[in-house]
């Protein structure tokens, strides 16, 4: 028990130096001011606190993430910070809400090119918004980049960020009157070198905002846009935590999770949060299995905010915004990109459609019209509106029907359910999209982990063209482990 609670807290610790930098990056990218940083420790401390002890995802980190902090910046310029902190408490009500009429389960009927798609114009939002810091210092922002590049292949104890974080403070607290005016002939390489400033040192405490009724009316909008997109941006990180601890998280409980974490973050004077992917990902890899890892990572930042303004002050912005556009690089579902030539052309449609309307027009107007094109494409391809399972007696099993965004997870929730032998047909599998494909590969891959015997007769040649296309080198010996007949698309 002891060493079960030790490798919990040691994951916390972890979890915490990842998510230093990146709360107060993304801290000062949303409010535009070195305070920008206390905002988003005290969102990673709070937000992430309350949603780790009520959330309904064990392990999951939460803080301020990208699509988040893209919200929260318009929010902030248009309303002022104090607004801001207040549409941060009515988005943590709204999503209480949501948990409460169980509209968590919803997150199932979001197809996975919509999901490529919003993350990847989020991920452009987040790179345009620090090109005025890459023209100003480009060697900085350049150099951090290739920084967290090099030492992330060479260290793997420490993460990336953090070393570039330190090590590129501490240098151009050196070097940094040779770094301002740099130029090779009429091009500047380097104009100048902005730090965040000091902070004010405090002990956070509760501030209850005005609360007017136009003020609220205003702020309306606003914090249904950052409680949907926190609710689908945790929700996402939480299928992601599923397919790598095999577990099944909550979804109704996580959203009510995440409402607290966001009502208690905007009375303390923090970023609104959401779950957040990578954090999540280094906690488990850490060992942590449990809200204990993800709640020390909280207690940990903030021991370290108490006296930290005498330090942060001196962090250059350029570094940041090389963490962020890094970080921004890795949000890209660069495997669905590669494999956009042999993917089902609707769902590339879908995806770089989603994220057109992500970057020009509106991230929730983005994700409605993914989901409404996804629905399009899935009435085109195929008559039939859901696939079903078939048992056919003993462990066999058959699928009926399109495998699409519409029916995996009420397909593959079926065949998880305690079985340790599957023989499962797809001959009656007329029409499969890439969240059919997806999904039918990570059960591919849980079964081979889980010791289920499974066994995929059958396949349609379209089905299996479609599978071994889609598939990585590691997918595709699985998914040839567990055919039971040699069909000509998997040659």
């Amino acid at each position: 028990m002891y060493q079960r609670i030790a490798r919990e807290i040691l994951s916390g610790l972890t979890v915490a130096i990842v998510a230093l930098p990146l709360a107060i990056a993304f801290g000062i990218t949303a409010t535009g001011t070195s305070e920008g940083a206390l905002v988003g420790l005290y969102g990673a401390i709070f937000a992430g606190f309350f949603a780790s002890l009520f959330g309904g995802t064990p392990a999951q980190v939460t803080g301020p993430t990208g699509p988040i902090t893209v919200v929260a910046t318009g929010v902030i310029a248009d309303h002022g910070l104090d607004a801001a902190f207040l549409a941060f408490v009515m988005a943590g009500g709204f999503q209480i809400l949501f948990g409460v009429c169980r509209l968590g389960s919803l997150i199932r009927y979001i197809p996975h090119s919509v999901v490529s798609g919003f993350m990847g114009g989020i991920a452009l939002i987040i790179i345009l918004g620090e090109l005025d810091q890459v023209g100003q210092s480009f060697l900085v922002v350049a150099g951090t980049i290739v920084l967290m590049l090099v030492s992330g292949r060479v260290i793997k104890s420490i993460p990336a960020s953090l070393i570039a974080l330190v090590v590129m403070t501490l240098a151009l607290r050196l070097v940094d009157s040779w770094m301002r005016d740099v130029r090779v002939g009429p091009v500047a390489l380097n104009s100048a070198i902005d730090y965040i400033g000091r902070i004010p040192e405090s002990i956070p405490s509760i501030t209850v905002p005005d609360i007017g009724g136009s003020l609220l009316l205003t702020l309306l909008l606003p914090a249904l846009s950052i409680a949907l997109l926190g609710s689908i941006d945790s929700l996402l990180t939480s299928v992601v935590m599923d397919n790598i601890t095999g577990q099944r998280h909550r979804s109704n409980k996580e959203l009510i999770g995440q409402g607290l974490g966001n009502a208690a973050s905007g009375l303390f004077g923090g970023l609104a949060s959401a779950g957040a992917t990578v954090r999540s990902v280094v906690n488990v890899k850490s060992g942590g299995r449990t809200a204990l890892s993800a709640a020390t990572h909280s207690v940990i930042l903030l021991a370290l905010v108490v006296g930290l303004g005498a330090v942060v002050q001196y962090i250059p912005l350029a570094v940041l915004s090389g963490i962020l556009i890094l970080t921004a690089i890795g949000m890209f579902d660069w495997e669905s990109l590669r494999k956009a030539h042999v993917s089902p052309r609707g769902d590339v449609v879908v995806m770089f459609a989603t994220m057109i309307v992500t970057v020009l027009v509106d991230l929730t107007v983005a994700v409605a019209v993914g989901v409404v094109l996804a629905l399009a494409v899935h009435v085109v391809k195929s008559r039939r509106r859901k696939a079903s399972v078939v048992h056919d007696g003993d462990d066999n099993y058959r699928i009926e029907g399109p495998l699409s965004f519409l029916s995996v997870d009420h397909v593959f929730t079926t065949l998880r359910n305690d079985l340790t032998n599957v023989s499962l047909s797809l001959k009656d599998v007329d029409y499969i999209d890439l969240s059919g494909a997806k999904a039918l590969l990570t059960f591919i891959d849980h079964s081979h982990r889980s010791g289920v015997e499974l066994g995929l007769k059958e396949l349609p040649p379209h089905v299996a063209a479609r599978l071994v296309a889609l598939a990585n080198d590691e997918q595709r010996d699985k998914l040839e482990a567990v055919v039971e007949d040699r069909l000509t698309g998997l040659r």
